[in-house]
C-alpha cells in the first residue's frame, strides 16, 4: 500500500479492535532552547535536590556566562557549563542545595524579540517601553524567505503570543503581513552551493558591474516571491540600460548635462509617457513589482533617446522614480542636473491620471485570422465609429470582396476581427 492509504487502513483497524483511534499530533522542533554548549544566553533558574524549579529573581538578571578556559564538551556528555563547578552548585539562603540549568539558549531566544527592541533599544528597564510598542506595533511588513519565515516567523509569532497573554505587548499578532521572496537559484537551475560549484559571490558582481546593476538585476529578474536562476547576461542588460540612463542626461566625453537638457516644456507624447511610467513605477513599487516597474523605465528611457530635445524636469522626475532602485548612480545624476541637496529630501513625482491616457490608440483588422490593415482611432470612439472606419478601409474591402459581413467584433485597445 502507498503510506497516505496504510495510515487510513490500520487506523480504522486500530479503532475496530478499540486499541487506538485516529489523531493528529503538531510538534515544534526544539532548535530554540536546550542546546549542550558553552556559547548562549543562560537558563535564570535552579534546580533543587528535591527536584523543584526555580526561577531566579529578577535582581539577580542578567545572569551571565562564567569564565571558562576549555569550551569543549566534558566526557560525560553534560554541556561544557557542568565544568564551572564552583558557578553551577549553588546554596540557597535556607541551605538547600541547588544546581542551575547547563543547557544553553542559542541567542535565538534573543532573534524571536529583536523588532520589539528596535522600537526601544536604549531602554535598560524593560524589553519596550509599552507605549512605544502601543505605537508601533503590528509591524506593517515582514519580507522573508520561505525557509526563513516559517523558522523564525514560527517562533517569533509564538514568542509574541506569550508576552500579549503576559501583557507586555498590546497586540496579538506582530506582523501584518507577510511575504516571501523567492529563491535565486544558479545559472544550472538549481539552488546554489559551493558543493556544485554555482555560487555566485556578489562582491565579484559588484566589482566589475557596480552595486546598482547588482540591485537593479535582483529586482529585475521576475517577480518578487518567485525562484529564479540567476544569469550574467541579465546582469550585462541591466547595466546597459543604466549606462543608456546615464548617456540620456551626461555626455560621456565631459561629464556635464549633455546640451540636449534644456529648461523646456514637454511635448503631449513625452508628457503622456512620463506620466505613465510615474504612474506605474509608484503602483509597482507598492505592489512589490519591482521588474514591470523597470520594464516601463526602459520603455521611458528608449523613447527620451530619440528626442533631440530633452526636457530638464521630465529627466529630473525620471531620476528620482529610479532612485530607490539604482540610488547610487541617481544620486550622482541627481547632482549633476544642479542639485546640491540629497535626493532623499525630494518630493516623489505625482501623475496626472488624464496626461496617462492615449489620445489616439492603433487596431488591427483582421479577415478569417489575417491582418488586413491597421486604423488609428480616437482613444475614446465608439463601437460603431471603429467598425465604420474598419470598413471603410480600402484594404479591408479589397479583401472582402465584395461579401458583407457576418459580424464584426471590436477588442477594444487591440483589433478588429471580421468574419465572413
Amino acid at each position: 500500500m502507498k503510506t497516505p492509504e496504510f495510515k487510513k487502513k490500520i487506523a480504522a483497524w486500530l479503532a475496530e479492535k478499540n486499541l487506538g483511534e485516529k489523531a493528529i499530533n503538531y510538534k515544534l522542533r526544539d532548535w530554540l532552547f536546550s542546546r549542550q554548549r558553552y556559547w548562549g544566553e543562560p537558563f535564570p533558574i535552579l534546580h533543587t535536590e528535591d527536584g523543584r524549579v526555580i526561577a531566579l529573581d529578577e535582581s539577580e538578571l542578567p545572569l551571565e556566562l562564567p569564565a571558562l578556559e576549555d569550551y569543549k564538551p566534558s566526557e560525560s556528555g553534560e554541556p561544557p557549563l557542568a565544568k564551572a563547578t564552583d558557578w553551577v552548585n549553588v546554596t540557597l539562603p535556607d541551605g538547600t542545595k541547588a544546581r542551575r540549568e547547563t543547557n544553553t539558549m542559542p541567542q535565538w531566544a534573543g532573534s524571536c524579540w529583536y523588532y520589539l527592541r528596535y522600537m526601544d533599544p536604549k531602554n535598560d528597564v524593560a524589553a519596550v517601553d509599552f507605549d512605544k510598542q502601543k505605537y508601533w506595533l503590528p509591524i506593517d511588513l515582514y519580507i522573508g524567505g520561505a525557509e526563513h519565515a516559517v523558522l523564525h516567523l514560527l517562533y517569533s509569532r509564538f514568542w509574541h503570543k506569550l508576552l500579549h497573554d503576559l501583557g507586555y505587548v498590546s497586540t496579538q499578532e506582530p506582523y501584518q503581513k507577510l511575504i516571501n521572496q523567492g529563491m535565486i537559484l544558479g545559472a544550472d537551475g538549481q539552488k546554489m552551493s559551493k558543493s556544485r560549484g554555482n555560487v555566485i559571490n556578489p562582491d565579484d558582481v559588484v566589482t566589475q558591474y557596480g552595486a546598482d546593476s547588482m540591485r537593479l538585476y535582483e529586482m529585475f529578474m521576475g517577480p518578487l516571491e518567485a525562484t529564479k536562476p540567476w544569469s550574467m547576461n541579465g546582469v550585462e542588460g541591466v547595466h546597459r540600460f543604466l549606462q543608456r540612463a546615464w548617456r540620456a542626461i551626461i555626455d560621456p566625453e565631459t561629464g556635464e548635462l549633455l546640451e540636449c537638457i534644456q529648461e523646456t516644456p514637454a511635448d503631449e507624447p513625452t508628457e503622456r509617457i512620463l506620466h505613465q511610467t510615474i504612474k506605474k513605477v509608484t503602483e509597482d513599487i507598492d505592489g512589490f513589482s519591482f521588474n514591470t516597474a523597470i520594464s516601463q523605465m526602459m520603455i521611458f528611457i528608449n523613447h527620451m533617446s530619440k528626442l533631440k530635445t530633452r526636457p530638464k524636469a521630465a529627466m529630473e522626475q525620471f531620476v528620482l522614480i529610479l532612485s530607490p532602485l539604482a540610488p547610487h548612480l541617481c544620486e550622482e545624476l541627481w547632482q549633476r542636473l544642479g542639485h546640491t541637496d540629497s535626493l532623499a529630501y525630494a518630493e516623489w513625482p505625482s501623475f496626472d491620471i488624464d496626461k496617462t491616457k492615449e489620445k489616439e490608440i492603433e487596431l488591427a483588422v483582421q479577415i478569417r485570422g489575417k491582418i488586413k490593415d491597421k486604423i488609428t482611432i480616437a482613444a475614446g470612439a465608439t463601437e460603431e465609429a471603429i467598425q465604420e472606419m474598419a470598413l471603410a478601409s480600402e484594404k479591408v474591402q479589397a479583401a472582402l470582396a465584395g461579401k458583407e459581413p457576418k459580424k464584426i467584433i471590436v477588442i477594444k485597445s487591440r483589433l478588429v476581427n471580421i468574419v465572413v
